[in-house]
Protein backbone atom coordinates (compact mmCIF):
# COMPACT_ATOMS: atom_id res chain seq x y z
CA UNK A 1 0.00 0.00 0.00
CA UNK A 2 2.75 2.45 0.91
CA UNK A 3 4.41 2.05 -2.49
CA UNK A 4 1.14 2.86 -4.25
CA UNK A 5 0.53 5.94 -2.10
CA UNK A 6 4.16 7.09 -2.40
CA UNK A 7 4.06 6.65 -6.18
CA UNK A 8 0.76 8.54 -6.33
CA UNK A 9 2.26 11.45 -4.41
CA UNK A 10 5.21 11.60 -6.82
CA UNK A 11 2.85 11.41 -9.81
CA UNK A 12 0.59 14.20 -8.52
CA UNK A 13 3.53 16.46 -7.67
CA UNK A 14 4.91 16.06 -11.18
CA UNK A 15 1.54 16.38 -12.91
CA UNK A 16 0.64 19.61 -11.11
CA UNK A 17 3.93 21.46 -11.56
CA UNK A 18 3.08 25.06 -12.43
CA UNK A 19 -0.63 24.65 -11.62
CA UNK A 20 -2.72 27.59 -10.41
CA UNK A 21 -1.95 27.98 -6.71
CA UNK A 22 -5.44 27.07 -5.51
CA UNK A 23 -5.39 23.75 -7.36
CA UNK A 24 -1.73 22.72 -7.08
CA UNK A 25 0.09 19.97 -5.18
CA UNK A 26 -0.29 21.86 -1.89
CA UNK A 27 -4.09 21.86 -2.34
CA UNK A 28 -3.94 18.09 -2.80
CA UNK A 29 -1.73 17.76 0.26
CA UNK A 30 -4.09 19.81 2.43
CA UNK A 31 -7.10 17.80 1.24
CA UNK A 32 -5.15 14.62 2.01
CA UNK A 33 -4.45 15.84 5.56
CA UNK A 34 -8.07 16.88 6.05
CA UNK A 35 -9.21 13.48 4.79
CA UNK A 36 -6.91 11.65 7.20
CA UNK A 37 -8.27 13.73 10.08
CA UNK A 38 -11.87 12.96 9.16
CA UNK A 39 -11.16 9.28 8.47
CA UNK A 40 -9.95 8.81 12.03
CA UNK A 41 -13.59 8.97 13.16
CA UNK A 42 -15.10 6.88 10.34
CA UNK A 43 -15.20 3.25 9.28
CA UNK A 44 -13.73 3.40 5.79
CA UNK A 45 -11.29 1.98 3.26
CA UNK A 46 -8.27 4.13 4.04
CA UNK A 47 -6.48 3.26 0.80
CA UNK A 48 -9.41 4.52 -1.27
CA UNK A 49 -9.64 7.69 0.85
CA UNK A 50 -5.93 8.41 0.38
CA UNK A 51 -6.02 7.81 -3.36
CA UNK A 52 -9.24 9.78 -3.78
CA UNK A 53 -7.82 12.75 -1.89
CA UNK A 54 -4.56 12.73 -3.84
CA UNK A 55 -6.14 12.31 -7.28
CA UNK A 56 -9.43 14.21 -6.93
CA UNK A 57 -8.17 17.29 -8.85
CA UNK A 58 -5.52 15.65 -11.02
CA UNK A 59 -6.99 17.33 -14.12
CA UNK A 60 -9.61 19.86 -13.00
CA UNK A 61 -12.09 20.63 -15.78
CA UNK A 62 -11.69 24.39 -15.08
CA UNK A 63 -8.22 24.17 -16.58
CA UNK A 64 -9.09 21.73 -19.37
CA UNK A 65 -11.72 23.63 -21.38
CA UNK A 66 -14.49 22.28 -19.16
CA UNK A 67 -13.75 18.64 -20.06
CA UNK A 68 -14.84 16.58 -17.06
CA UNK A 69 -13.61 13.30 -18.53
CA UNK A 70 -9.89 14.06 -18.37
CA UNK A 71 -9.46 13.76 -14.58
CA UNK A 72 -11.12 10.35 -14.27
CA UNK A 73 -9.22 9.10 -17.33
CA UNK A 74 -5.82 10.28 -16.09
CA UNK A 75 -6.49 8.75 -12.67
CA UNK A 76 -7.57 5.44 -14.19
CA UNK A 77 -4.53 5.25 -16.47
CA UNK A 78 -2.19 5.98 -13.58
CA UNK A 79 -3.79 3.45 -11.22
CA UNK A 80 -3.76 0.80 -13.96
CA UNK A 81 -0.04 1.45 -14.43
CA UNK A 82 0.38 0.75 -10.71
CA UNK A 83 -1.56 -2.52 -10.94
CA UNK A 84 -4.30 -1.30 -8.60
CA UNK A 85 -7.34 -3.56 -8.48
CA UNK A 86 -10.31 -2.73 -10.70
CA UNK A 87 -12.45 -2.35 -7.57
CA UNK A 88 -10.15 0.37 -6.21
CA UNK A 89 -9.87 2.09 -9.61
CA UNK A 90 -13.65 2.24 -10.07
CA UNK A 91 -14.15 3.60 -6.55
CA UNK A 92 -11.51 6.34 -6.98
CA UNK A 93 -12.89 7.31 -10.39
CA UNK A 94 -16.38 7.55 -8.88
CA UNK A 95 -15.02 9.87 -6.19
CA UNK A 96 -13.44 12.14 -8.81
CA UNK A 97 -16.63 12.21 -10.89
CA UNK A 98 -18.91 13.05 -7.96
CA UNK A 99 -16.89 15.29 -5.65
CA UNK A 100 -17.45 18.72 -7.21
CA UNK A 101 -19.88 21.42 -6.11
CA UNK A 102 -21.00 22.35 -9.67
CA UNK A 103 -23.31 25.14 -8.51
CA UNK A 104 -24.83 23.12 -5.67
CA UNK A 105 -27.49 21.52 -7.87
CA UNK A 106 -25.45 18.52 -8.95
CA UNK A 107 -26.94 15.19 -7.91
CA UNK A 108 -24.35 12.59 -7.03
CA UNK A 109 -24.69 9.42 -9.09
CA UNK A 110 -22.57 7.51 -6.58
CA UNK A 111 -22.13 7.59 -2.83
CA UNK A 112 -19.85 5.99 -0.25
CA UNK A 113 -18.31 6.96 3.06
CA UNK A 114 -15.00 7.32 1.25
CA UNK A 115 -16.52 9.86 -1.16
CA UNK A 116 -18.13 11.70 1.75
CA UNK A 117 -14.77 11.94 3.55
CA UNK A 118 -12.86 13.21 0.51
CA UNK A 119 -15.66 15.60 -0.42
CA UNK A 120 -15.68 17.09 3.09
CA UNK A 121 -11.88 17.33 3.04
CA UNK A 122 -11.98 19.17 -0.29
CA UNK A 123 -14.76 21.50 0.84
CA UNK A 124 -12.89 22.37 4.02
CA UNK A 125 -10.03 23.64 1.86
CA UNK A 126 -12.52 25.91 0.07
CA UNK A 127 -13.55 27.77 3.25
CA UNK A 128 -11.84 29.52 6.16
CA UNK A 129 -8.59 31.46 5.78
CA UNK A 130 -7.17 29.24 3.06
CA UNK A 131 -10.49 29.21 1.24
CA UNK A 132 -10.45 33.02 1.18
CA UNK A 133 -6.88 33.04 -0.11
CA UNK A 134 -7.68 30.46 -2.81
CA UNK A 135 -10.78 32.35 -3.92
CA UNK A 136 -8.97 35.63 -4.47
CA UNK A 137 -6.01 33.87 -6.04
CA UNK A 138 -8.30 32.25 -8.61
CA UNK A 139 -10.15 35.55 -9.14
CA UNK A 140 -6.82 37.20 -9.92
CA UNK A 141 -5.87 34.30 -12.17
CA UNK A 142 -9.09 34.96 -14.15
CA UNK A 143 -8.67 38.76 -13.94
CA UNK A 144 -12.01 39.23 -12.17
CA UNK A 145 -13.12 42.26 -10.14
CA UNK A 146 -12.69 41.96 -6.39
CA UNK A 147 -16.21 43.25 -5.79
CA UNK A 148 -18.87 45.19 -7.64
CA UNK A 149 -21.90 46.31 -5.59
CA UNK A 150 -23.94 46.54 -8.81
CA UNK A 151 -23.53 42.83 -9.61
CA UNK A 152 -25.54 40.71 -7.18
CA UNK A 153 -24.61 37.10 -6.42
CA UNK A 154 -26.59 34.59 -8.45
CA UNK A 155 -27.96 31.76 -6.33
CA UNK A 156 -29.25 28.39 -7.53
CA UNK A 157 -27.24 28.46 -10.73
CA UNK A 158 -27.32 25.53 -13.10
CA UNK A 159 -24.13 23.53 -13.56
CA UNK A 160 -23.42 25.33 -16.86
CA UNK A 161 -24.12 28.79 -15.41
CA UNK A 162 -21.81 28.08 -12.49
CA UNK A 163 -19.05 26.79 -14.77
CA UNK A 164 -19.26 29.83 -17.09
CA UNK A 165 -19.67 32.55 -14.46
CA UNK A 166 -17.25 35.49 -14.55
CA UNK A 167 -18.78 37.37 -11.60
CA UNK A 168 -16.68 39.39 -9.13
CA UNK A 169 -14.72 37.27 -6.68
CA UNK A 170 -16.72 38.31 -3.63
CA UNK A 171 -19.89 36.87 -5.20
CA UNK A 172 -18.32 33.43 -4.97
CA UNK A 173 -18.71 33.56 -1.19
CA UNK A 174 -22.49 33.65 -1.58
CA UNK A 175 -22.66 31.37 -4.59
CA UNK A 176 -20.58 28.62 -2.99
CA UNK A 177 -18.37 29.15 0.06
CA UNK A 178 -21.02 30.20 2.59
CA UNK A 179 -23.22 27.30 1.46
CA UNK A 180 -20.70 24.56 2.17
CA UNK A 181 -21.19 24.51 5.96
CA UNK A 182 -24.62 22.97 5.47
CA UNK A 183 -23.46 20.51 2.82
CA UNK A 184 -20.90 18.61 4.88
CA UNK A 185 -21.29 14.85 5.27
CA UNK A 186 -19.38 13.81 8.40
CA UNK A 187 -19.45 14.90 12.04
CA UNK A 188 -15.81 15.95 11.95
CA UNK A 189 -16.32 17.86 8.71
CA UNK A 190 -19.37 19.65 10.09
CA UNK A 191 -17.52 20.71 13.24
CA UNK A 192 -14.49 22.10 11.41
CA UNK A 193 -16.67 23.78 8.77
CA UNK A 194 -18.62 25.70 11.42
CA UNK A 195 -15.45 27.37 12.69
CA UNK A 196 -14.14 28.18 9.22
CA UNK A 197 -17.56 29.56 8.27
CA UNK A 198 -17.44 31.99 11.21
CA UNK A 199 -14.04 33.22 10.04
CA UNK A 200 -15.42 33.95 6.56
CA UNK A 201 -18.34 35.90 8.02
CA UNK A 202 -15.88 37.98 10.06
CA UNK A 203 -13.79 38.60 6.94
CA UNK A 204 -16.81 39.75 4.95
CA UNK A 205 -17.88 42.16 7.70
CA UNK A 206 -14.41 43.70 7.72
CA UNK A 207 -14.29 43.81 3.92
CA UNK A 208 -17.56 45.73 3.60
CA UNK A 209 -16.59 48.12 6.40
CA UNK A 210 -13.30 48.92 4.67
CA UNK A 211 -15.01 49.17 1.25
CA UNK A 212 -17.44 51.74 2.64
CA UNK A 213 -14.70 53.66 4.47
CA UNK A 214 -16.15 52.93 7.89
CA UNK A 215 -12.92 51.66 9.50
Amino acid sequence: MNNLIDNTILFVKDKLKGAEAGHDWFHMQRVYKNAMLIANSEQCDLKVVKLGALLHDIADSKFNDGDETIGPRVAREFLESQNATEEIIVHVVNIIENISFKGGNFEKKFNSIELQIVQDADRLDAIGAIGIARTFNYGGFKNRQLYNPEIAPKLNMSKEEYKNSDAPTLNHFYEKLLLLKDKMNTKTGIKIAQERHKFMELFLSQFYAEWDGEV
